[in-house]
C-alpha cells in the first residue's frame, strides 16, 4: 500500500444505500423540490415526552457529566436483563448485557468478536445493509442464503443445513425482518435452532424490530427455543431506536455468553469508552414503561400497513407480499420489468423516479435482493397515499 493512502478495507467498504438515497431526497428538498420519501428506516414520531423528561433531568445531574463503565450503567444492565427474560425468554445476569451505541454497534461488536479472518457468515438475503460490510470488515466471508417472495422471504432448515460447511463461523437471524417484514413462526424458529444446535456455529439473532408486528402474534425469539447448548453460543442484540422512536438517541445493546460480553466490553473500552449517560437514563426510563405506552406508534404502522400494501398491490405488474413486522413493504417489480422495461433494472426504475416523480425508495439491489423496491411506511399518512399515488402514475407511463 503506497503511504497516505486509504487502507484496503475501507476502501472495499459500500457507502449505505438506505443513507445515501434519504441525504440526496433531503437535498432535493432543500431545493425546494417536494420530494416523498419511503427511504429512511426511523419512525416519523417524536421520542415519548416521559423519555425526554428523563433525559433532562439526567443532564442536570453531575453524576452523568463524568466516565461510567464501559459496559454501561448499571441500573440500565439489570433493565436490559429484564425485559430481555421478559421479551425473549432468556433469563441472563446484567453482567451478561454490554451496552452500546445503538445496535449496529452491537452487530459491528459481535462480529468483531466472534469472526475471524476467512470464517464464513450466513446472512439470510434480502438483509439489511449493513450486515455484509460488518463482515467483511471482521475479514469474514459473507454467504448469502437466499429467500424469495415464494417462501416468504424466509430460510429453510433444509436451506440452512446445505449452507453450513466447516468454514461457518456464525449464522444471522433477523425477526422481523428488514428489508422484507418477515417475521418467523415459532415452529419455524424452533425448526432453525435445531439445525444451529446441531451444526455447532454461533448465532446472532437481531431483535431490533421485535415488538413490532401487526398480525396479532408476536416475534418469536430464538432466546425461547434453544436449547442449553446452543444458549451458549447465542448473542442477542436490541436497542430502543424503533420501538421507542429513539434512532437519534443511539443505544442498543448485545445479550452473550461471558466470554463474548467481555470481549466485546474490553473491545468497547478502546473504541468508545461509554454510551452517553444522558441517552443511557433516557433508554432506562423508556425500557421500565410498559409497552402499550408505544401502543399508538404501533397503531399508525398498522394502519399505514394496509393503505401501502393495497395501494401498491393495485398497480398492475408489482406482486406484494404483507409484511407481518417491521415497517417495510418489499414489492416484486419483476414482472413489471419483463413486460413494461425489458433490460432496465429495480436500481434504474428507483433512480428515475427520484428524479422524475419525486419518490425516494431504496432499490433491492442494496438488499441482495434485485428486481424489488423497499418502501418504509414509517412516515406520514398523507404522505404515503401522495407517494404511491405518484407511483402508480410513474409506473403507469412505462
Amino acid at each position: 500500500m503506497a503511504r497516505g493512502s486509504i487502507a484496503a478495507r475501507l476502501r472495499a467498504l459500500a457507502p449505505s444505500a438506505t443513507l445515501a438515497i434519504d441525504q440526496r431526497a433531503k437535498a432535493m428538498r432543500a431545493e425546494g423540490i417536494d420530494v416523498v420519501s419511503f427511504a429512511a428506516g426511523e419512525p416519523d414520531f417524536p421520542t415519548p415526552d416521559w423519555v425526554v423528561d428523563a433525559a433532562i433531568e439526567a443532564a442536570r445531574d453531575p453524576r452523568n457529566h463524568r466516565y461510567t463503565p464501559a459496559a454501561g450503567l448499571s441500573e440500565l444492565r439489570e433493565q436490559i436483563a429484564a425485559v430481555t427474560a421478559r421479551d425473549s425468554g432468556l433469563a441472563v445476569p446484567a453482567s451478561s448485557v454490554v451496552v452500546t451505541n445503538g445496535g449496529k454497534h452491537a452487530i459491528y461488536e459481535a462480529v468483531a468478536a466472534l469472526v475471524d479472518p476467512g470464517d464464513e457468515v450466513l446472512i439470510p438475503a434480502p438483509y439489511w445493509v449493513s450486515y455484509p460490510e460488518i463482515v467483511r470488515l471482521a475479514g469474514g466471508v459473507p454467504v448469502p442464503i437466499p429467500t424469495s417472495i415464494e417462501t416468504g422471504f424466509k430460510v429453510t432448515p433444509e436451506q440452512l443445513e446445505a449452507a453450513i460447511t466447516k468454514r461457518t463461523s456464525l449464522f444471522i437471524h433477523v425477526s422481523p425482518s428488514n428489508p422484507t417484514g418477515a417475521v418467523y413462526t415459532q415452529e419455524e424458529t424452533a425448526a432453525l435452532a435445531e439445525i444451529l444446535d446441531a451444526a455447532g456455529v454461533w448465532v446472532l439473532s437481531d431483535e431490533i424490530y421485535q415488538h413490532l408486528t401487526y398480525t396479532g402474534s408476536r416475534a418469536p425469539s430464538l432466546g425461547e427455543v434453544v436449547t442449553e447448548r446452543l444458549r451458549e453460543r447465542l448473542v442477542l442484540v436490541n436497542g430502543v431506536a424503533k420501538t421507542f422512536a429513539m434512532t437519534g438517541w443511539r443505544v442498543g445493546w448485545l445479550v452473550g455468553p461471558r466470554e463474548v460480553v467481555d470481549a466485546v466490553a474490553n473491545l468497547q473500552s478502546q473504541l468508545t469508552s461509554n454510551v452517553a449517560n444522558v441517552s443511557q437514563r433516557a433508554a432506562l426510563a423508556a425500557l421500565r414503561a410498559p409497552l402499550e405506552a408505544t401502543a399508538p406508534m404501533r397503531e399508525a404502522f398498522a394502519r399505514r400497513r394496509e393503505a401501502i400494501v393495497s395501494g401498491l398491490a393495485a398497480i398492475e405488474g408489482l406482486d406484494v407480499l404483507w409484511p407481518d413486522g417491521a415497517f417495510y413493504v418489499f414489492p416484486s417489480l419483476e414482472r413489471l420489468l419483463a413486460e413494461r422495461a425489458p433490460g432496465a433494472s429495480s436500481l434504474e426504475l428507483a433512480a428515475r423516479l427520484l428524479e422524475e416523480a419525486h419518490v425516494a425508495v431504496v432499490p433491492g439491489e442494496a438488499f441482495d435482493g434485485p428486481g424489488h423496491w423497499r418502501l418504509s411506511y414509517a412516515l406520514g399518512d398523507d404522505a404515503l397515499e401522495e407517494g404511491v399515488r405518484r407511483i402508480a402514475e410513474f409506473l403507469g407511463k412505462l
